[in-house]
């Protein structure tokens, strides 16, 4: 039986809608579900699903209104476990710049092994080890705020690989970045993930909810789908409902299929795509 890093028993998370209103709009709705450590898991789902909303209650940024969360068996509503906590899941944003706290890079990614009490010896290695697994030595002594949004972004997942953490959940990292830097942040991920890493990716883009072991769809505040990423891109008519698209190769095997051509249905990467098509009528 694999080990579980995090634990999420019958989830509810409220919130009242507007001060001077009593309406309160629960944003997760009894979700229920386990993360194994070691394992690359993708959560996905339109704006309001719910999702980013499950990923802050993970890292104790917010508490349950009901149900509970164990990460690493710590309790996120145990106040006196929360440096544990966001030890063992270190948190990355949407947004870089709301991370990054210092005028250099180095002492940028400092900021938490300081915090943590690390021996002053010890984080000068460990600075640089998190900076180079990222591929980010170079610009060490550099000012954040002059790098693009993909370093910036990959600084901000240095800070927090520097606190070494075994899981690492990723609000929507890639949203405001272009594709250059989608994909420089995405191959950070997967190599963080083959060390070992268990990551949690929150996204939109189908893309890159492909790449992970399992994809779950959120909707309304529930867990609507929860499986491979093939179980859940074979059921496009499902996904569409709740106003998702599925990966661009999966939509374009579709079509071939509907047009005669067999296209496997694991195909769902464009890579995987481009070599079946190559080898059927080369």
């Amino acid at each position: 039986m694999k080990d579980k890093i995090i634990q999420i028993k019958d989830l509810v998370f409220e919130y009242q809608k507007d001060e001077n209103e009593e309406e309160v709009v629960r944003a997760v709705n009894g979700v229920s579900l386990d993360v194994e450590r070691g394992s690359f898991t993708a959560i996905i789902g339109k704006n309001g699903s719910g999702k980013s909303t499950l990923a802050k209650n993970l890292n104790a940024l917010l508490l349950p209104s009901g149900g509970a969360v164990y990460v690493n068996g710590y309790d996120t509503k145990d106040e006196e476990k929360l440096w544990d906590i966001r030890q063992s899941a270190g948190m990355v944003f949407q947004n870089p710049d709301n991370q990054l706290v210092s005028s250099i890079v180095e002492d940028d990614v400092a900021f938490g092994p300081e915090n943590l009490g690390v021996d002053p010896k010890e984080i000068r290695k460990t600075v640089d080890d998190a900076l180079k697994s990222v591929n980010m030595y170079p610009y060490r002594k550099n000012a954040p705020h002059l790098l693009s949004g993909g370093q910036k972004q990959r600084i901000a997942i240095a800070g927090v690989v520097a606190m070494r953490p075994e899981c690492i959940i990723l609000d929507e990292p890639t949203a405001m970045l272009d594709p250059h830097g989608r994909e420089e942040v995405m191959d950070i991920i997967e190599t963080l993930h083959r060390e070992g890493i268990t990551i949690l990716l929150i996204t939109h883009f189908m893309e890159e909810a492909a790449v992970a072991d399992r994809v779950i769809i959120m909707d309304a505040g529930n867990v609507v789908m929860d499986g491979t990423p093939v179980e859940i891109f074979s059921q496009s008519e499902k996904i569409k409902a709740v106003n998702l698209d599925v990966p661009l190769a999966v939509e374009i095997g579709n079509r071939l299929r509907s047009n005669g051509i067999p296209v496997p249905q694991d195909i769902i990467d464009t890579e995987g795509l481009v070599d079946f098509l190559c080898r059927k009528y080369k």
